[in-house]
């Protein structure tokens, strides 16, 4: 395959990470060539799709608007998925400029390939899918509160894991969504914290605050 020109960003994230990410890729190819291959494929299609463009997480998010008790929450994490999205799709995806594994090294190409070839239009670091699921959770926990932290913990795991299973990300990029969406998610609360404090006596905010982080 012909030699991707990497920016000086991509090149120093390949020189840093390119062993950690290569060994990691390489495990989840044995995993898939496993016996295990067959029933993870399904089943971690299905956890990527959950953040497929950020729709499904963005309409959950509007379903828990709807709902006086999980208003907060809902808010909290659309404002979170808004925010991670501004900033990586927007601005760091094309600052970074970092092409896809699949796009970059031929070994990982037919790696791709085994995985079942799922293609993605855009650029790699970070990965958005993680980006999107970090934001919404975080979001979602610091509002709801920390019995919700095992799901998401599970849930973000999950969605690492399929986009390196997929090959469609680097695990260097899957670290850089759980970064910037955690951040996103920590945002959003204080921000949406400050949007009850000062409004939060209005007839669409008022909810009982008793079960609310303050």
């Amino acid at each position: 395959m012909e030699t991707v020109a990497l920016t000086p960003l991509a090149q120093g994230l390949t020189d840093v990470f390119y062993d950690m990410d290569f060994a990691i890729l390489g495990f989840y190819h044995r995993l898939a060539e496993s016996a295990a291959g067959p029933v993870l494929s399904p089943v971690l299609n299905v956890i990527t799709f959950t953040a497929w463009k950020g729709i499904p997480l963005i309409l959950l998010s509007i379903v828990l608007m709807c709902f006086r008790k999980t208003r907060r929450a809902g808010i909290t994490a659309l404002m979170a998925i808004a925010i991670g999205a501004l900033f990586t799709n927007l601005i760091i995806k094309n600052a970074v400029a970092r092409p896809r594994p699949y796009n970059f090294d031929s070994t990982l190409r037919t790696w791709w390939i085994y995985a079942g070839s799922h293609m993605e239009s855009d650029l790699s670091f970070p990965s958005g899918h993680m980006t999107c699921a970090c934001a919404f959770t975080t979001g979602f926990v610091l509002s709801r509160g920390k019995k919700w932290l095992p799901v998401g913990i599970i849930y973000v795991i999950l969605m690492g894991v399929s986009r390196n299973f997929l090959i469609v990300h680097y695990p260097s990029d899957v670290i850089g969504g759980f970064i910037f969406g955690t951040c996103a998610g920590i945002i959003a609360f204080f921000l949406v914290r400050a949007i009850y404090r000062k409004w939060g006596n209005s007839r669409f905010l008022a909810e009982d605050a008793q079960k609310l982080p303050q």
